[in-house]
């Protein structure tokens, strides 16, 4: 029946091991590159992130993509995030997928080798302040750059609960006094 729309057992397979390829080259990129590769795209990402979605999609699909193929990358790929999904549950797995919460700023002082490691520049951070209602870096507690990408602002005023820094890279170069005791 698949050979009628243009795909046969190794076609198929063909398209099973590109997508498999292809999602672990994404996630591997986006781990190196860091997570603010993907987290916020400007018109220029956007259209970039189209256009290579059309060259994934035309290279696992083959030279002439047939209905069955492309249903089978998609369900491919979609059986792929379940995957991974699942993997961040287990606790010891979930740094394979995803990257640690790095502190970006502590207290007044921006950390520019986490600045640099993660390949966030200040003018993001200092936007982020401002959509945060921040007027005055003395307002900061820390700004902590997330797994998914996004930035947090922790504001001073009450102390930051051990819970709340559990796993995020350089939370020891927080200021004491904006800690509460472990």
């Amino acid at each position: 029946m698949w050979a009628e729309y243009g795909l046969d057992w190794i076609d198929a397979i063909r398209v099973v091991v590109s997508c498999i390829v292809f999602y672990g080259g994404v996630l591997l990129l986006v781990r190196v590159l860091g997570q603010r590769t993907l987290a916020s795209l400007s018109s220029f990402d956007l259209a970039a992130i189209i256009a290579l979605g059309a060259v994934i999609g035309r290279a696992i699909l083959g030279d002439t993509p047939t209905l069955f193929a492309g249903l089978l990358g998609l369900a491919t790929l979609l059986v792929l995030q379940a995957l991974t999904g699942q993997i961040r549950r287990i606790k010891g797995a979930t740094r394979f997928v995803n990257s640690p919460a790095i502190v970006l700023m502590a207290g007044n002082d921006l950390l520019v080798d986490n600045l640099a490691r993660t390949h966030v520049v200040s003018d993001e951070v200092y936007s982020t302040l401002r959509r945060a209602g921040v007027r005055n870096t003395s307002e900061v507690a820390c700004v902590i750059l997330e797994p998914t990408g996004q930035i947090s602002v922790l504001k001073r005023g009450e102390l930051i609960e051990p819970e709340i820094l559990r796993g995020v890279v350089g939370a020891d170069r927080i200021p004491l006094e904006l800690r509460a005791p472990e």
